[in-house]
């Protein structure tokens, strides 16, 4: 079988579904290729800046690498600011909806609101409320994201900075989005499993 059948799903028969299933089980595995390819991208990306998003991307992940910080942070630094070509108004939404079936849900929360918190650094520049990440005052996480920002994402601007290459995190990328957590229980959902 090359093609499907059915042209409505609620016709598609239980073999074209497992035909189905196991082309998208293929393109899941190829995951980890299309990120490094989306990162490579970020080397044109947005200009003005003394480096590229891709290299203040490496710089994050860097400093978060040499900081000793798990995988999971390396990796949420690492692609922070993925959502910049396609949601300039809403990166950080999408770059959390890449990283949430790979990560715990305080690091999806960071990286999902690190524009509002990065904001303190600038928004006072550009008539904007630089305290706008006081609405999340209460949260538990509400420091971690302070951290984030102020280690991991205002300071990495540096055209001295000596970044591992991107190569150098190409095997972590390809680990750490090989396969989804399966200890969240709106994931286990998503794939149809009981926790």
């Amino acid at each position: 079988m090359n093609k499907v059948n059915f042209i409505c799903m609620e016709d598609g028969t239980a073999e074209e579904y497992v035909f189905l299933d196991n082309l998208e089980n293929q393109y899941k595995a190829d995951l980890p290729s299309r990120l490094i390819n989306a990162l490579e991208k970020l080397e044109s990306s947005l200009s003005g800046y003394k480096i590229s998003r891709l290299e203040h991307s490496l710089q994050g992940a860097t400093r978060a690498y040499l900081a000793e910080e798990d995988l999971e942070m390396v990796m949420a630094v690492l692609f922070h600011d993925i959502g910049d070509d396609l949601a300039p108004y809403s990166h950080s939404e999408m770059a959390a909806s890449i990283l949430r079936p790979f990560v715990s849900e305080k690091i999806y929360w960071i990286i999902k609101h690190h524009a509002v918190f990065q904001m303190y650094y600038y928004a006072h520049h550009t008539g904007g409320d630089r305290n706008v990440r006081e609405r999340y005052r209460n949260n538990p996480w509400y420091e971690d994201a302070v951290k984030f920002c102020h280690e991991y994402d205002q300071n990495c601007f540096d055209p001295g900075y000596d970044s591992k290459p991107l190569e150098f995190f190409v095997p972590m990328i390809n680990e750490f989005f090989s396969k989804p957590r399966m200890d969240d229980p709106e994931e286990l959902a998503r794939y149809g499993k009981k926790k």
